[in-house]
């Protein structure tokens, strides 16, 4: 019986699409914030242009135990491709259980976490930039804002030519070879690209210029939505008009450039509601509403509930 377990999320929508949360991430200990880390366990830091780093999930098993909480990488992607064991993997407030081979493609900013066998279980982490990503998005036909986890046992030579260059690209960030910079990158291209044709529903077509712009829009989205920047300042940071940044809002994320804004700001709120402690004030403000009764309004309206009811609704999540 064939097998096919597809796991898309097009953030920041995933919470509005999602209903009712049914499971989290095991073993989330609830702090000020979601950590950020450079790989896990590790500080966050600048990363080089260009940055690449290569390793398996149990090289840290003695951070971990197989038991990787909520987290996030501020600045990098990560491709994670498990060759061995089964477990349950999380994003942001889904969870998939899942059987080796299975990949999973991780946006920047995107809170995830995993929870396995160590005794038996271990995968390729290739962890890329975000600047070593601009290039790529004219090179892969994967679209590179959205996470995604594939477990698919239907495409066996698919998950073989995967293993191939994912085990290229450990061996040649391990032996680190005249050339190995370039050759890394490539490869990393290549990846991408064999982790979308493992999706039936992929189309061969590379990425258009309205999905290049919605990719631009998101990043900046990320990074200023809790400045309140009006629609035209992002049209003229972009270099666009408001017709061609709404199409292509339409086009990639079904929604309008205002909702889409507000989506990711109800994102963060959920983020912070479900995996920190801190008072309703504090998230509020941290989303950029300097009044907490807007805030609460703003909520209830996209969610259905008010903040304090969803994190009541929530708290529990966990330990289920």
């Amino acid at each position: 019986m064939t097998l096919i377990k597809i796991l898309v999320l097009a953030l920041p929508s995933l919470h509005a699409q999602n209903g009712k949360i049914t499971c989290t991430f095991s073993g989330v200990a609830m702090t000020e914030a979601v950590p950020s880390f450079f790989v896990y366990g590790e500080p966050d830091r600048p990363l080089d242009v260009g940055f690449l780093h290569v390793e398996t999930v149990m090289a840290r098993r003695n951070v971990h135990l197989g038991e990787v909480s909520a987290h996030r990488h501020a600045r990098m992607a990560q491709i994670t491709f498990w060759t061995s064991g089964h477990g349950a993997y999380f994003i942001e407030d889904r969870r998939l259980d899942f059987l080796a081979p299975t990949v999973s493609f991780v946006p920047s900013g995107v809170v995830h976490g995993f929870s396995v066998e160590p005794a038996t279980s271990d995968a390729i982490v290739l962890s890329i930039a975000d600047s070593a990503l601009v290039p790529m998005r004219r090179q892969t036909i994967l679209p590179l804002d959205a996470p995604l986890l594939i477990t698919d046992r239907s495409d066996d030579e698919g998950w073989r030519r995967l293993s191939q260059v994912m085990d290229q690209i450990a061996s040649e960030y391990r032996d680190n070879r005249p050339g190995a910079d370039q050759i890394l990158l490539a490869l990393t291209a290549v990846a991408l690209t064999e982790i979308a044709r493992l999706r039936p529903d992929q189309t061969v077509d590379g990425p258009s210029e309205s999905g290049l712009l919605a990719s631009e829009f998101r990043r900046l989205v990320d990074l200023h939505f809790r400045d309140n920047w009006p629609v035209d300042r992002y049209v003229s940071t972009l270099g666009t008009t408001p017709h061609l940044l709404g199409r292509a809002c339409e086009q990639s994320f079904g929604k309008s450039v205002k909702a889409f804004i507000n989506e990711r700001r109800l994102l963060e709120a959920k983020r912070l509601l479900q995996f920190t402690i801190r008072p309703l004030e504090d998230i509020a403000y941290e989303i950029g509403f300097k009044d907490a009764a807007y805030f609460s309004r703003f909520f209830k309206l996209k969610a259905g509930m008010s903040p304090s009811e969803w994190r009541a609704d929530h708290s529990g999540a966990a330990s289920r």
